[in-house]
């Protein structure tokens, strides 16, 4: 909800934009590609080297897919490096309380409803360089998508 307070980098309202059915579909092939491929490094982590249990895998999935979502949106918002373009504030907030209470939520009252559990503290560092290689691998497909000149002024 909070996207459309976002501000917008000035050089994307420097002029009128079209909107571009091919540039559209490119990116939503790119990058939603990209996310299938962290989507089966994180399912094979979870199973092959973590060997989490039925419960561990559903938590750590959610954790690991929610928050993902949540940070790729700061990195697709902008055609800048993610670091150098400053979401609006109501965006900001709401991407760090998301992340803030998906760390809670399966320690709180209402995780086992879904069936989470606390996770070993050893899942963490594990589906935190996968968040990291995913938004890293999201900034360069970004330069690459944008790199060609072809969609400079959508």
């Amino acid at each position: 909800m909070t996207i459309s307070t976002d501000s917008v980098d000035p050089e994307m309202i420097d002029g009128p934009r079209r909107w571009d059915i091919k540039f559209i579909r490119k990116f939503m092939l790119t990058f939603g590609l990209l996310s299938s491929v962290f989507d089966y490094l994180t399912f094979g982590a979870l199973l092959f080297f973590l060997h989490a249990t039925p419960k561990q895998f559903r938590t750590g999935w959610f954790i690991e897919s929610v928050l993902s979502a949540s940070l790729i949106v700061l990195v697709i918002r902008t055609r800048k490096p993610f670091y150098q373009s400053k979401p609006g504030k109501a965006l900001f907030w709401t991407t760090l309380a998301v992340a803030v209470a998906i760390f809670i939520f399966p320690y709180s009252f209402l995780g086992p409803l879904f069936g989470f559990v606390p996770l070993p503290a050893v899942f963490f560092p594990v589906l935190g360089i996968i968040l990291l290689l995913y938004i890293a691998s999201a900034e360069i497909a970004k330069k690459l998508f944008y790199k060609g000149g072809r969609y400079k002024n959508q």
